[in-house]
């Protein structure tokens, strides 16, 4: 096939008018551009747009607090995880994993039944008031239940004694031994500062800096103020913190409603204030049904 002269035009081009010629192309040119920016849009929308802002509403409902929406089957997040540990604590054991299923639905009707509340299943402001009041009111969990914890092998036994021991003053605030590494001096200097600061149930976990401390708070400004903690933990999340089994100093002890700390021998729980008016302990307690965990060399 022998070659064009360049600069011919093509047979079909050339029958044409040499006017007609650009605006052809133009018209040929605008359709061809708007159908693949129109394409270029609709796969931002479906394959961008979409999945951003499903992320979006799983990230919203993490950071949403107890009372912030309504709460129903099928909703998640960390309201519900604090809904069901409520549930849990004013007698109704729920299984605390944020995920708003049926049993958690089961357990809120129970809840409004026995307050007197429209048995609905699902937990708006008045439920949520009355189980904030009920739950204020029960004593922190010493132990797991059976409907919120995996099953246990039974109670894992003493914990081990650390290389020295920290003393209880008279104050009921703790005093780390002369050999304490660091670590451990900052960390009982912040459990001191919270020791004898009231409970309640979710405080410490808006802000590391509160007026009152829950338990899962109390152990999570003890490990912050060493250094070991850049977040507030609930009970749940420091069954997977840091490392498996008892520590050399320090042990961690969690499960879904309850978590304490032995500290260089001493028990720091809030379980125990109401004795002696401090979360400083140096009686023991069983271990049984808790996760064992410890901080990385410590």
């Amino acid at each position: 096939m022998r070659r064009a002269r360049e600069g011919a035009e093509p047979k079909d081009m050339a029958r044409l008018p040499r006017a007609a010629v650009p605006v052809a192309l133009l018209s040929l040119l605008l359709v061809t551009g708007t159908a693949h920016a129109a394409g270029q849009t609709g796969g931002a929308a479906a394959g961008t747009s979409a999945p951003k802002h499903a992320h979006a509403r799983h990230v919203e409902a993490i950071g949403k607090h107890l009372g912030d929406r309504g709460l129903r089957v099928g909703v998640t997040g960390h309201d519900v995880r604090v809904l069901q540990a409520f549930l849990t604590r004013a007698g109704f054991p729920t299984h605390v994993d944020g995920d708003f299923g049926p049993g958690t639905a089961t357990s809120v009707r129970a809840f409004q039944a026995a307050a007197q509340l429209p048995v609905s299943g699902s937990a708006g402001p008045k439920t949520i008031t009355a189980l904030r009041a009920a739950a204020a009111s029960a004593a922190p969990a010493p132990t797991s239940t059976a409907a919120t914890t995996a099953p246990s092998t039974g109670d894992p036994g003493p914990t081990p004694p650390p290389p020295a021991y920290a003393t209880l003053g008279p104050d009921f605030l703790a005093t780390a031994p002369s050999v304490a590494p660091p670590a451990l001096v900052q960390m009982i200097a912040a459990a001191n500062h919270i020791a004898k600061l009231p409970y309640r149930f979710g405080g410490g976990h808006g802000s590391f800096d509160d007026t009152a401390y829950d338990c899962s708070g109390s152990v999570s400004y003890a490990l912050h103020g060493a250094g070991l903690l850049d977040r507030t933990l609930d009970s749940t999340d420091l069954e997977s913190y840091g490392d498996p089994g008892p520590g050399t100093w320090v042990t961690i002890y969690a499960d879904a409603t309850h978590t304490y700390m032995m500290i260089a021998g001493l028990r720091f729980d809030t379980s125990g204030q109401r004795t002696t008016g401090s979360r400083w302990q140096s009686a023991a307690r069983s271990n049984a049904g808790f996760v064992v965990r410890h901080p990385t060399g410590l």
